[in-house]
């Protein structure tokens, strides 16, 4: 009987480090969103521009196709909508983010023009994460 509980137990242990393997990880260290197929990574650039890359399951980007993406972000009671237009292998927002270090924001994510969107919402938080280096927004070590 202990000899089957070890045997499950270590079983269990293996799948959970398997999947924890196969999570994407941002190839610029940008935010990952994987609820639309490619998944995307949204990246805040220096100059404040947002750029959208889509990425395959190994992490690898691909280049645009049909998807179109629109982000709003902002205040609520005048937010800031921003275009994208295909650049090479991503996605570049028209113009700058708004001014702040925490904003609402809200992804739409079309993998065709007549398709259903897929949206994404967090808050981009731009300050630096002390452990990973990384925008808060985009945080890798799951604190």
């Amino acid at each position: 009987m202990k000899t089957r509980i070890l045997a499950i137990a270590a079983l269990i242990a293996g799948l959970t480090f398997a999947n924890a393997e196969e999570k994407v990880k941002a190839p610029n260290g940008g935010r990952i969103i994987d609820a639309v197929t490619p998944i995307v990574e949204f990246l805040v650039t220096k100059d404040k521009n947002v750029e959208v890359r889509f990425l395959d399951a190994a992490g690898k980007v691909v280049a645009p196709a049909a998807q179109t993406v629109t982000v709003t972000m902002g205040d609520r009671a005048a937010p800031t909508k921003l275009a994208f237009t295909k650049d090479g292998d991503k996605l570049v927002s028209d113009r700058a983010i708004p001014a702040g270090k925490e904003l609402p924001v809200v992804v739409q994510i079309k993998s065709v023009p007549d398709a259903k969107p897929v949206y994404a919402k967090f808050n981009l938080n731009l300050a630096t994460c002390p452990t990973c280096l990384n925008a808060e927004y985009a945080c890798a070590c799951d604190h």
